[in-house]
């Protein structure tokens, strides 16, 4: 059978006060059409299906739509809660979704068995189970204790994920007859990469998973990373990434899915099938010397129904009060729209000090974040790690508030 192996489609997001429906409207046409070509069986979402709580209706209309078009093929999907979605709000059309071969699982379920799902080809014969977990949260796990340092409480979240792991393969296990077992998360997985250097994590984070206390499975499908990758050399431990670029940061990433063919006796292949740029994203350092040749060579990769999204950071350190107005003026006859514009310093000085050059809206969250971490004496396993626990923080903050 072949399973095709998706996460963080982020529907709903809003980048820079910009909406992302065309782009998302574009990669679900493009999905549809893979499907059909590729002959998929089983579409998994390893969670993040929305950007928030509380999507718009857009989202939430383009979810259905593309669940119900893959009914139309005979494609079962199966449909997992991430960070950033609502239980609640998954869980509204699970019943109806139940009816056209879609499963959704939101959160920890209440019954075990509801994690062990049957996956069947088009043709509606068994192939494979699915341990379905979807992203656990600590509230669901365990219960704080007075007294309990920060180490006790990551060692205890820690074991109670594994031991939820291992008790769901295990009733995947008596029910497998002889059929491969597929498993998924949404998780902090350690010894993913969290960069292009393929630098490994080996450093303890509250949401940070080890990759060897899995149970084994045939193939491991997570999410949560955006950007695709093994997870510590693996086959069968794999990030399929997001669709689309999420951040700026993901700009120069080749977003994928991923095929994954198996057997009775086990994982055949898996096949990275890499997504079309449906809009070119890129933050671009520059001078204003050399601006304008710079954004005539980017128009050329954009177009006036996909117009480039660009970030313009600007070598200067003085304060340019018509910086703004410069910028708009190169880009007013160019399939271009700027939607950030930082200054770049070119002198040496470092930390906090330099943020009182800049005014504070020039400046987003991360950047405060990573000038104070500079002022601190860290290795670069502890700043990546540090870095990656800070926007985990942020994304929590984020999905809290919406559930409120």
């Amino acid at each position: 059978m072949r399973i095709l192996h998706t996460s963080d489609w982020h529907l709903g997001q809003h980048f820079f006060g910009q909406t992302r429906q065309a782009e998302h409207v574009a990669f679900v046409d493009w999905l549809l059409n893979l499907v059909v070509e590729k002959e998929v069986d089983v579409l998994l979402i390893a969670g993040d299906v929305f950007d928030t709580g509380t999507p718009p209706s857009y989202a939430r209309e383009l979810y259905h739509h593309c669940l119900a078009e893959l009914s139309k093929l005979k494609v079962q999907c199966v449909v997992l809660g991430g960070n950033h979605d609502s239980v609640a709000m998954l869980n509204e059309s699970s019943g109806i979704l139940a009816r056209l071969n879609i499963t959704v699982v939101p959160g920890l379920m209440t019954d075990p068995m509801e994690h062990v799902i049957p996956l069947h080809n088009r043709q509606g014969t068994q192939q494979a189970w699915l341990c379905a977990l979807p992203y656990l949260r600590p509230r669901d796990l365990v219960v704080s204790q007075a007294g309990q340092t920060q180490q006790q409480k990551q060692a205890q979240l820690l074991d109670a994920i594994q031991q939820q792991y291992h008790s769901i393969k295990l009733l995947a296990d008596q029910q497998a007859k002889r059929l491969p077992i597929v498993g998924t998360g949404h998780l902090t997985t350690l010894g993913a990469s969290v960069s292009e250097s393929v630098r490994d994590l080996y450093i303890g984070l509250l949401d940070a998973f080890p990759a060897d206390a899995f149970p084994d499975f045939d193939y491991l499908a997570l999410g949560h990373i955006h950007r695709a990758q093994r997870v510590a050399g693996s086959e069968v431990m794999r990030y399929c990434g997001s669709p689309i670029p999420l951040s700026f940061d993901e700009a120069q990433q080749q977003k994928k899915v991923l095929l994954v063919d198996l057997l009775a006796n086990g994982l055949v292949d898996v096949t990275e099938q890499e997504i079309p740029e449906f809009r070119h994203l890129m933050s671009l350092k520059t001078s204003l010397a050399e601006l304008p040749k710079q954004l005539e060579n980017l128009a050329q990769k954009a177009s006036k129904q996909w117009p480039a999204w660009l970030e313009i950071r600007v070598d200067s350190d003085a304060y340019l009060s018509d910086l703004q107005p410069r910028i708009e003026a190169l880009t007013a006859e160019l399939p271009i729209e700027v939607l950030r514009i930082r200054r770049e310093h070119q002198g040496s000085q470092e930390g906090l000090a330099q943020i009182q050059e800049q005014q504070l809206q020039e400046l987003s969250v991360e950047e405060v974040f990573s000038r104070r971490l500079a002022l601190e004496e860290l290795d670069e396993a502890q700043r990546e790690a540090l870095v990656l626990l800070h926007k985990q923080l942020l994304e929590s903050l984020v999905v809290e508030s919406d559930e409120l």
